[in-house]
C-alpha cells in the first residue's frame, strides 16, 4: 500500500511541476550586450530561426547577427574583422564572418550561418574579434545566452 501511495505522489508531483527545458521556440531574437561596459553604444542582435535550404533537405537552424557601434577591430590590437560565434560548451561551436557595411564612421557588422543541426539548448551567441592573417579568434565584444531569446 505504501508503494502505491509513493508512486501516486511522484506521478502527481511530476504532472504538477513538469521539468523545465532549456529549449527555445523559434523564431526568436535576443540582444547582444557589450562585455566592456564602457562601450555604451555597442549593441547587437541575433535572430534564430529554422531554414529550409535548396535543394530541399531537412530543416536547419540559422543564426543571423547584426552589430552596431563597434570600435574598429584594430582598436584592440592585431585584429581586422569581427566574427559571429555560437557554442554549446564542451560540445560544439560555430563561427562565421561578419561583414561591414560601407557607412562612413561606424559600419554595421552583419552575417549569418545556416547549417546548424544541433538542438539550440545552452547556446551562447557572441561577436568576437578576429584576425584574417592568423584566422584566430580574439576576445568577445558582445554576448548573450540563448535562454533569453524571445
Amino acid at each position: 500500500m505504501k508503494k502505491i501511495i509513493l508512486v501516486m505522489f511522484f506521478i502527481t508531483f511530476f504532472m504538477t511541476y513538469p521539468s523545465q527545458t532549456n529549449a527555445i521556440s523559434k523564431p526568436c531574437s535576443l540582444v547582444l550586450e557589450p562585455v566592456d561596459k564602457t562601450l555604451k553604444n555597442a549593441k547587437g542582435t541575433a535572430l534564430v530561426y529554422n531554414v529550409q535550404l535548396n535543394p530541399p533537405s531537412f530543416e536547419r537552424t540559422n543564426i543571423s547577427i547584426l552589430a552596431v557601434h563597434l570600435p574598429d577591430p584594430s582598436f584592440y590590437g592585431n585584429y581586422d574583422r569581427y566574427e559571429g560565434f555560437a557554442n554549446i560548451q564542451d560540445e560544439i561551436s560555430w563561427r562565421f564572418r561578419l561583414y561591414p557595411t560601407p557607412e562612413e564612421y561606424s559600419p554595421t557588422w552583419a552575417g549569418r550561418f545556416d547549417f546548424i543541426t544541433a538542438k539550440m539548448e545552452n547556446v551562447e551567441i557572441q561577436v568576437k574579434l578576429s584576425s584574417s592573417k592568423t584566422n584566430k579568434l580574439g576576445p568577445t565584444v558582445l554576448t548573450n545566452k540563448i535562454k533569453y531569446c524571445k
